[in-house]
């Protein structure tokens, strides 16, 4: 991902926000270099809350997956509240919030070395659409466009959005 919306392409670092788990040994050594900071999800500390807004910012690239974890099963999940209310936080700092919404597809549901895989990202959209709306409804407008961004990488690898198969 930060090779297609990087520094390489947009002039901006990609910083991840990942679980506490993701961040263990080797991984977690290797994730830490490439600008990655975990999160506690059910207890976040103000330390990773304030340094995601910093980075929101200080124009850094925040990049956040709003189903609290990465699945590889293929099945659907629920959106957890934390982007919208994270998002909240940093305009009331009086930053413009852009989200975009990406779609990561690969060729098998648990993907093997050397597996095909396509990114597709959509049309950004500003939080100030959403000024109204509950989290819930930004949620379901969210999921809607991560969706849509998935079908079309899944296409490219030759695979359906309901397609379960390996």
């Amino acid at each position: 991902m930060t090779y297609a919306i990087g520094r390489r392409v947009t002039n901006r670092d990609c910083r991840f926000m990942v679980t506490n788990p993701e961040m263990q040994g080797v991984q977690g050594w290797f994730l830490k270099r490439l600008g990655c900071f975990s999160i506690n999800q059910k207890s976040p500390s103000l330390f990773s809350l304030r340094y995601a807004v910093e980075l929101i910012l200080s124009k850094n690239q925040l990049v956040i997956f709003p189903e609290g974890k990465i699945t590889k099963s293929g099945k659907k999940v629920k959106l957890k509240q934390g982007l919208f209310r994270l998002a909240k936080l940093a305009r009331k700092k009086g930053e413009s919030i852009k989200f975009v919404p990406i779609g990561i597809a690969y060729s098998r549901v648990k993907p093997k070395f050397r597996d095909r895989f396509a990114i597709c990202i959509e049309q950004p959209f500003d939080l100030d659409e959403f000024s109204n709306a509950s989290v819930d409804d930004f949620n379901f407008y969210l999921h809607s466009r991560i969706q849509k961004a998935e079908a079309k990488a899944l296409e490219l690898v030759g695979r359906k959005l309901d397609d379960q198969l390996e």
